[in-house]
């Protein structure tokens, strides 16, 4: 009934991804290039109608002509069809023997529970255990349900925008009064070419520096935009420095004439009138000495893959905190997506306790929580595999180490 295809065609693969459910970025052809130190194959399941299960392949090469494999986000089938599952995992296990793999790492873009954010859980999907007996059936390991970003390759739990009508005016009621806080500071968002690629790299640098982590580079981001052409979404958000310098001196003007009428009967009022004209002095003269004219002061670069967005990499200059860029320039991305189909925005992984910084800035869009189901590992060779999942286990501990050391310095 089924045969194994070994070789499916990239445009047959990315046709396949695109009209799954389970349609992911990470399970795109192209995120094989992106990958540029593993080597890849595209495998499938088909039968007289087509193909029923397909997933690109990342193979890293290991010491001893031994390698191991990850299916990011996959692989894409129908994961409750007990026969397909099986007959996919044990031809699966056929063909990597014949790269000395040691195990099959894969975490299926499988919705385990879905929730509002402000719910802070939700029931788990009926089909969750039925697709947990299949895979258990076909030789897989699941690898739990964790909790934290650095236990799993991918987050286990991510912020995920859904398009609706009127996306705008469905946001909490002081994400929209931030966004008119943007616009007032002359904030302005726009979509950037392969020209604005430094600009965004300079704000990311700067994200980096603030918060101890390291993201990519120019180089890398440029690669992304020549991989992914239009289904690249590069969004900045702009200050023009001019308009911003004439509104800071109008402020001053009036702040400074308030504060020659004063008498001497107001002494709190005209403290916090000398704070503000003291603020707005300093704001102006660094504007007018350290900025050009138009300057990027928040960027987020996003890949559309079928009716999905993966808002991948972001960063922001802090100087212009106050000016609540982010707010706007998310907004506005969302906006562009839904109105090109897409029928969600993913804004990334976040902690699956809920309580870390990044799901509270997320928490400003209304996301919901998709928990997935977590990682399995197909054990290959099942001599070996023990060891070989034990160093893979001190090898995680120790980043995890890792960044709980830079963590306590920061």
């Amino acid at each position: 009934m089924y045969t194994f295809n070994e070789n499916v065609a990239p445009e047959r693969h990315d046709a396949f991804v695109r009209q799954s459910p389970l349609c992911n970025l990470l399970q795109s052809s192209d995120w094989a290039k992106v990958k540029e130190n593993w080597d890849h194959a595209i495998v499938g399941v088909e039968d007289e109608e087509g193909l029923k299960a397909s997933a690109m392949v990342l193979i890293k090469r290991l010491p001893l002509h031994f390698t191991m494999m990850y299916i990011p986000r996959g692989p894409i089938m129908d994961h409750t069809d007990e026969q397909l599952v099986c007959f996919f995992m044990s031809a699966l296990k056929r063909w990597a023997k014949r790269y000395h793999c040691l195990f099959i790492k894969m975490d299926p873009g499988i919705h385990y529970k879905d929730y509002r954010i402000e719910e802070g859980d939700g029931p788990i999907g009926e089909d969750i255990p039925l697709i947990l007996d299949n895979m258990k059936k076909a030789g897989a390991i699941h690898q739990g349900f964790t909790t934290y970003i650095e236990e799993s390759i991918q987050p286990r739990y991510q912020a995920n925008v859904y398009a609706c009508e009127d996306f705008e005016a469905s946001l909490p009621r002081h994400t929209r009064r931030l966004i008119k806080d943007a616009v007032k500071r002359d904030v302005r968002v726009v979509r950037a070419g392969k020209e604005q690629i430094q600009a965004f790299s300079d704000v990311v640098a700067l994200t980096e520096k603030r918060k101890h982590v390291s993201l990519r580079n120019q180089e890398y981001f440029q690669q992304l935009m020549d991989i992914y052409g239009d289904d690249c979404y590069l969004f900045l958000a702009e200050v023009d420095i001019p308009q911003t310098l004439n509104r800071l001196y109008a402020e001053k003007q009036q702040n400074d004439e308030e504060l020659a009428s004063l008498g001497d009967g107001a002494p709190k009022k005209k403290r916090r009138l000398d704070d503000i004209h003291r603020a707005l002095e300093r704001d102006i003269s660094e504007f007018e000495q350290e900025y050009p004219q138009k300057t990027v002061i928040a960027g987020v670069l996003s890949i559309r893959m079928g009716d999905t967005l993966e808002m991948l990499y972001a960063g922001m200059n802090d100087r212009f905190k106050k000016f609540m860029p982010q707010y706007y320039l998310y907004t506005e991305i969302m906006k562009h997506a839904f109105a090109r189909g897409c029928r969600y925005a993913n804004m990334g992984g976040v902690e699956g306790d809920l309580s870390d910084g990044l799901t509270k800035f997320k928490a400003n869009f209304a996301p919901y929580i998709n928990e997935f189901i977590g990682e399995f590992d197909l054990p290959v060779n099942k001599v070996l595999y023990r060891f070989a999942h034990s160093a893979y286990q001190v090898r995680k501990r120790e980043m995890i180490k890792r960044n709980e050391e830079i963590d306590d310095e920061d």
